[in-house]
This record gives structure tokens, sequence and C-alpha cells, in this order.
């Protein structure tokens, strides 16, 4: 980091989880990027889009600086759910830009607030709807890392591609049949574990 100071760290801390959950999009088909891998439907596309939605609000509307871009899945009628998903008709390169300028929006917000500023979230119920931005930023934070954390499992359920970003992978040395021993093992241990409960 070059810059120093709580504004930085926390600016770095969370470009670092934006980049990590693009970084799971790259060389993957558009059947790959959208295809649901658990049971709740949990895809990469999918956490692309909800986490724009989630800069946009806390680190826009919150503040009194809305975005104007336009986010028809939290309107009334929209389907539940609809942010955690791509449609057919939004591209990929549409959510990925609408994740950018998000990003663009958040970070201007941040840079023209003190951290102490007191916003208010319009989906909080009155009366516990204040937050200042240092807490709405971290809170953005937490979330991105762990919806990163998910796009890591789904990235690795779809092709086996693992790692932190593309300069630190943060795994084990080991080759694929390192891997698959050790995965083997981790399993006789769990069932061996299990008996004895």
């Amino acid at each position: 980091m070059n810059a120093s100071g709580p504004k930085a760290d926390l600016r770095f801390y969370l470009q670092s989880a934006r980049d990590a959950l693009l970084w799971k999009l790259e060389g993957l088909p558009e059947y790959d990027v959208r295809r649901p891998l658990t049971p709740t439907g949990t895809n990469l596309l999918g956490l692309v889009k909800h986490a724009a939605s989630v800069e946009l609000g806390y680190l826009g509307d919150t503040f009194g600086r809305p975005s104007g871009e336009p986010l028809p899945w939290f309107e009334d009628g929209a389907e539940p759910n609809a942010d955690m998903w791509a449609t057919a008709e939004e591209s990929r390169e549409a959510l990925v830009g609408l994740y950018r300028r998000a990003w663009a929006h958040a970070d201007a917000t941040i840079d023209a607030l003190a951290l102490d500023t007191v916003g208010r979230v319009p989906w909080w119920p009155d009366g516990r709807d204040e937050v200042t931005l240092h807490h709405a930023v971290v809170r953005v934070i937490a979330d991105t890392h762990r919806h990163a954390g998910h796009a890591d499992i789904v990235r690795e359920l779809v092709d086996g591609a693992v790692g932190m970003n593309k300069g630190n992978d943060s795994m084990a040395p080991g080759d694929p049949a390192w891997w698959e021993e050790y995965r083997g093992r981790l399993e006789r241990v769990a069932r061996e574990a299990g008996r004895g409960a």
C-alpha cells in the first residue's frame, strides 16, 4: 500500500475483495459464470451482481449519494433474490461494468466524507437505521470478502481453479496426485471420527 491511514487501509481491503471476486470469472464461458452450484443457487455472476448492489446501497444511498444506476431487481414486484443471479438478458459485461461503476461511486463517497459521517440505511427499521461511514465500509468489506469466499468454492467446483488472486494462490504446494491423496486422507479421517461419535 502506498497511502497510509484508516481510509487507505479500508480501501485496500475493499479493493482486494473486489478484485478477488471478479478474478473468479476470468476464463469461464457464459454457462459456467451463471450456473448454480449449490442447493440455494449460488453462482459467480450473481455474486458480482449482488456485490454491486450492496456497494451502491451502503456506500451511496445510505449517505444521500444515490448513483442513479437502475437496479430493477429491487423494484416493487421484483422476484425474491433477484439480485443473486443474472437473467439471460443481463450480460456479463453489463454486470461487471455495473460493479466497476459501483466501485467508483463507493470510492467517491469514502473520499468525500469523514469516517464518522452518519448516514441512514433506507431498508433498516426506523430508529435503528443510523450508521457511520466507517461502519458501512467495514460491513461492505466483510460482505464482499464473504462472497469472494463463496466464489472461491464455486470456481473450484466449476473447473478446479483455486487461489486468492493472480499473484498469490495461497495454497499448499502439491500436484493433482498430492491433492487427491490429501483429500482421500481427510475423507478417511472424517469417516473414522464419524464412527467414534
